[in-house]
């Protein structure tokens, strides 16, 4: 069965950084894109960062220059590295699988909270 568990969430100071990993299973990884959603209080889940097959990516124009997504499919892990983080990016973080389409989400994680507060 399709499995995606994130790690690495937490609490930070603004202007501090995280990095987060999503161990996939039940798929092969290289075959799929893939990508990372965030929901805060009160908003909508929003697709932030995508990482392609072919390790091309995309982000979301609000964490575009902050945050960074790359795969390392032999270690069937997703990662999202992020950096001089806002109390504006606090949010529940979840993994995601993409459809054919390469923006819609047929599958996520659990998800790994991430809160930046001083």
């Amino acid at each position: 069965q399709v499995q995606l568990v994130e790690s690495g969430g937490g609490l930070v100071q603004p202007g501090g950084s995280l990095r987060l990993s999503c161990v996939v299973s039940g798929f092969p990884l290289s075959r799929y894109d893939m990508g990372w959603c965030r929901q805060a209080p009160g908003k909508k889940r929003e697709l932030v960062a995508s990482v392609y097959m072919d390790g091309a990516t995309k982000y979301q124009d609000s964490v575009k220059g902050r945050f960074t997504v790359f795969r390392d499919n032999a270690k069937n892990t997703v990662y999202l590295q992020m950096d001089s983080l806002t109390p504006e990016d606090t949010a529940v973080y979840y993994c995601a699988r993409l459809d054919r389409s390469g923006d819609y989400v047929d599958y996520w994680g659990q998800g790994t909270q991430v809160s930046i507060s001083p």
